[in-house]
């Protein structure tokens, strides 16, 4: 995948991610960022225990970046110590 699609599959898994878990948004960039690294997450996670992670720009790894995005969110709330 090329740079603009993992910008885009980022703020698309972010958007989704952070309003999954209610947190309403980090802002644009923090929602993208937070993507792109959940989807990277969420790709490592999933091709460790399922052999399939983000296969391109498709539904599959769009689910797989909403996971991962989701598990950044948290974390990045547990690290702030901002609540959900």
């Amino acid at each position: 995948m090329g740079v603009i699609a993992w910008i885009l599959l980022g703020l698309i898994a972010g958007f989704i991610g952070s309003r999954l878990m209610g947190t309403g948004g980090q802002g644009l960039v923090m929602d993208i960022v937070l993507g792109i690294v959940g989807a990277i997450v969420g790709g490592f996670l999933f091709s460790l225990f399922l052999g399939v992670g983000v296969t391109g720009f498709n539904l599959w790894s769009l689910v797989v970046a909403v996971i991962g995005a989701m598990v950044v969110i948290w974390g990045y709330h547990q690290i702030t110590g901002k609540q959900l």
